[in-house]
């Protein structure tokens, strides 16, 4: 047994002496389990180490990211004010375009406007022309019939009514030219079928109506160089002529096949 003394030396002999305590422990059977401590020991400050270093690299790369983050930001933020001037410019741009639109919009409303004006001003115009023309044309229509010019349209519509009788349709028109031989006047004519006539407002004399008969055997023939048809109808229409001259012609217009038209025939005594 130790005595006290002896055990207080021996304890303090652990504290102060570390071969001893070493040695101390050895004898105990600690020496493996010191080695063990000291080795994680080791290892545990490798570790340490390590980590330090590890978040040292992680501290830095974290900065990186956040300064490149942070310009990436700032770039965005520049790109993003430059998209917003540039819509502002746009928007600009639309307003002008738009407040032009509306302007030419104005005054194209404005020029149709006038246009419709002028339209209907011109609408009168020519509704006054047309009324004008048409008292002209019954003006002249009063002195041709004056003349003696209606008689054509008479002698015209008497060969409409002959033809209608006989179950033939036929629009009789007044005073045509063929292109026949140069022109050719014809004063009745109808293609469909072929009706060619002559008007005269007076025949005074044989010879005339030799002459009036003549004009009709070429504008017979020139009807049917145009048409390629023979004749349907001749017709030689006089409205005054001498008792002599009218039965002349009623003679000469039965023998050579044509239809005709006295309007008056009269003593020659009692006219001259």
């Amino acid at each position: 047994m130790l005595s006290p003394e002896e055990k207080r030396r021996f304890l303090k002999a652990l504290e102060t002496d570390e071969e001893f305590r070493l040695a101390v422990a050895g004898l105990l059977g600690l020496g493996e389990i010191l080695q063990e401590l000291r080795d994680l020991r080791r290892r545990m400050d490798r570790y340490i180490r390590i980590s330090e270093r590890r978040w040292r690299e992680w501290r830095e790369t974290w900065r990186k990211f956040l300064e490149e983050n942070e310009r990436r930001w700032e770039e965005n933020e520049k790109r993003w004010e430059e998209n917003r001037r540039l819509w502002e410019e746009n928007d600009k741009r639309w307003q002008m375009w738009y407040e032009t639109w509306r302007k030419f919009l104005e005054e194209n409303e404005k020029r149709w406007e006038e246009n419709r004006k002028w339209w209907e001003e011109n609408e009168k115009r020519w509704e006054a022309q047309f009324s004008f023309n048409r008292w002209v044309r019954s003006a002249l229509t009063e002195i041709r019939d004056a003349l003696g010019g209606g008689f054509e349209y008479f002698a015209a519509r008497v060969v409409e009514a002959v033809l209608r009788e006989r179950g033939v349709e036929c629009s009789v028109r007044v005073n045509v030219t063929l292109p026949v031989d140069g022109f050719k006047e014809v004063d009745l004519f109808c293609p469909e079928p072929l009706v060619v006539g002559e008007v005269s407002v007076a025949v005074r004399s044989v010879e005339e109506a030799e002459g009036l008969l003549e004009q009709l055997r070429r504008a017979s023939e020139a009807g049917e160089k145009l048409t390629r048809r023979r004749p349907y109808l001749k017709v030689l229409a006089v409205e005054f002529a001498p008792r002599d001259v009218a039965e002349f012609l009623k003679a000469r217009c039965e023998g050579e096949g044509v239809y005709l038209i006295l309007g008056r025939d009269y003593d020659r005594l009692n006219i001259f």
